[in-house]
């Protein structure tokens, strides 16, 4: 049976490193906590003292003091892990907590989940190849000697950096290392922290090396676990729940996250909110609940993504000056068919190919598999096509042999549509407005990852409001631009009705638009 020796570090506020130690070992587990050198003694007594009964606790005796980006805080892990090996012989795994953890599942889901599995559960991705690291210096942490704290020595920091920088000062990686990057919150078995303790006490270059890399917290296990660990045992992730904002902060988690946190496939998550006072109370007797089942749908990334980002609407970079310069073609003209249902538009657009012949591609910048000819790559990713939008427009037209074409966009490229705007071709838009059930908003809430098949009802009915009122303000905003040939057809309104706006887009008579209005389950679901 699992039996999890949590090694906590922890650097203020005793009275909630007393509790989380309760709370665990009140559920069978362990815990090995180092707190901080640098806070008061007194709080450290306080620990010692009202857990000294507790044979499930302890609490290292050496103390580092720890500082952000520094080796401090894997030498703290390191008297951790020691300390938990030595006095928990019955521990299986170690997981890594901070005070700011709470379980988001039970004891005994933690444990049927790590029994599972025989494996180590720790983030490791190619430190050179991969993009985990988003800003700021890269290669420049391993290759460069850190001395300084960059927090508390901002200045000396850089300085230092410089100086070597400028003398050419670096140094090489350890030749028998790969090494990897990944979030310091793991969880290992028994026998990986002992193989990863024994090799540290054995590569003193190694270790050498780590203590002047910068955030090696980051590296140092990431490393050392892939290098020692058959790869077919090492899951490639993090058991605890955490989400970062767009400047790089930890998002913190309230009272009105907890069934969010329950459904997500994680064990702990991360930071919840020092005032989620009820979130704490409610979390803290979960992990001791018995029999209890949970339906993961694992949306929290995406949710958090998509309502952070309403937030943001209309911003985008600048185009870039050949963007500006180039165009589409002064003679040609560019329809542009949008629509939330995509569907509906791909109907629409079929039945306009067959009464008028004109090229028509359906979502080319939204789907990345839409059937495009070979562009000499330009066609060949979203991103490529979005960057190079005029030049991917002027070489279809090309193509097709036209001056007319048809395309399909998302109400929420309205950035495109105003560069297309802007273009010397004429760019005409048909709008076409369509009705939502809460049944289809919740079809697309699961498509697009902002809930999944488990979300909880109440969850889904707070966020369908804000689904349909995003889709009301991307044709607001559509409508507010100020494009010169705009037209709407409504799934609400009659064939007479949408023949009219339909037959002015494309330029062709209103009985023809008219059959094409009329079309057998044109807005049909």
């Amino acid at each position: 049976m699992a039996q999890i020796a949590y090694l906590l570090l922890s650097h203020k506020d005793a009275p909630a490193v007393i509790a989380q130690a309760n709370r665990v070992t009140a559920a069978g587990d362990f815990l090995a906590i180092h707190f901080d050198a640098r806070a008061p003694d007194g709080d450290y007594q306080q620990i010692v003292s009202e857990l000294a009964d507790n044979p499930r606790v302890v609490v290292t005796p050496r103390r580092v003091k720890c500082g952000w980006g520094e080796w401090s805080l894997v030498e703290a892990t390191i008297l951790a892990a020691r300390a938990a090996i030595d006095t928990f012989p019955r521990a299986t795994h170690f997981y890594m907590l901070s005070g700011d953890c709470m379980p988001i599942k039970s004891a005994e889901y933690c444990r049927a989940m790590l029994e599972a599995e025989d494996c180590d559960y720790i983030e490791h991705h190619d430190f050179h190849a991969s993009d985990w690291i988003k800003t700021g210096f890269k290669e420049e942490r391993l290759i460069y000697r850190h001395f300084f704290n960059e927090r508390r020595n901002k200045a000396l920091f850089y300085r230092s950096f410089e100086l070597q920088k400028r003398l050419g000062l670096t140094r090489s990686v350890p030749q028998d290392l790969q090494i990897m990057i990944g979030s310091q919150w793991w969880c290992l078995r028994r026998e990986t922290m002992q193989k990863v303790l024994a090799f540290t006490d054995r590569r003193r270059d190694v270790r050498r090396f780590f203590r002047t890399t910068w955030i090696p917290d980051e590296t140092f296990f990431q490393t050392l676990v892939h290098h020692l660990i058959p790869r077919a045992e090492l899951r490639n992730r993090t058991l605890t729940f955490l989400i970062f904002s767009d400047y790089g902060m930890p998002v913190s988690f309230y009272d009105d996250h907890y069934d969010l946190l329950l459904s997500q496939d994680y064990l702990f998550a991360r930071k919840i909110s020092p005032e989620a006072l009820a979130l704490k109370r409610r979390l803290g007797q979960l992990y001791t609940t018995v029999g209890m089942e949970f339906d993961i749908s694992n949306e929290g990334r995406r949710l958090f993504q998509f309502l952070a980002g309403r937030g943001r609407v209309g911003r985008r970079f600048a185009p870039r000056f050949w963007e500006k310069e180039s165009s589409i073609g002064r003679d040609r003209e560019l329809l542009i068919v949008t629509c939330k249902k995509w569907h509906v538009a791909k109907r629409l657009v079929d039945r306009a190919r067959q009464h008028t012949n004109l090229p028509g591609l359906k979502y080319l910048f939204d789907e990345e598999d839409t059937e495009l000819p070979d562009l000499g790559g330009t066609q060949a990713t979203l991103v490529k096509r979005t960057r190079h939008r005029r030049a991917l427009m002027r070489m279809l037209f090309d193509y097709h042999d036209t001056d007319r074409l048809m395309i399909c966009l998302d109400p929420s490229n309205l950035a495109l549509m105003q560069d297309f705007e802007s273009d010397r071709s004429t760019t005409r838009i048909l709008e076409i407005l369509c009705d939502f059930s809460d049944q289809y908003l919740e079809g697309h809430a699961r498509r697009v990852g902002i809930a999944g098949q488990s979300t909880k009802a109440v969850t889904m009915s707070r966020l369908l409001p804000t689904i349909r009122a995003d889709f009301q303000f991307e044709s607001e905003a559509i409508n507010a631009a100020g494009f010169t040939h705009l037209y709407r057809i409504t799934e609400s309104d009659t064939p007479d009705t949408n023949a009219g706006p339909l037959a002015e887009f494309l330029s062709i008579e209103p009985g023809a638009a008219q059959q094409i209005a009329a079309s057998d389950h044109l807005f049909a679901d």
